[in-house]
């Protein structure tokens, strides 16, 4: 699954208002920064994993107003929405079996 690209302008309806119950992963991100580099393939692998989250990231640099909002003071910086409501921060890189389990707490278990 493609991780979707939000803005200041989106963040409200493609992350606060995401379907109802899904957990919406927003990767705060920029282009400047090595950690974000390093960790964005293991984005792109986990969002064919977790068929259950929404994976999307944001452009610190472009959204200034929206990292602020949600207190990213250093990238990059993932937070699990979950019904509208912030459950889970991770700041800075970490190993890809570190993330699935964070996000997986706050997912449903398959059927």
């Amino acid at each position: 699954m493609a991780i979707q690209e939000v803005t200041g302008n989106t963040f409200e309806t493609d992350v606060i208002g995401a379907s109802s119950g899904q957990p919406v992963l927003v990767d705060f991100w920029a282009p400047w920064c090595g950690p974000c580099k390093m960790i964005a393939p293991i984005l792109e692998e986990l969002s064919g994993e977790l068929g259950g989250v929404k994976f999307t990231k944001i452009n610190t640099d472009e959204n200034q107003e929206a990292a602020s909002r949600y207190g990213v003071m250093s990238i990059p910086t993932m937070i699990l929405f979950k019904d509208g409501k912030a459950v889970e921060r991770i700041i800075g890189f970490t190993s890809k079996e570190n993330l699935k389990k964070k996000i997986s707490e706050h997912c449903p278990a398959p059927a």
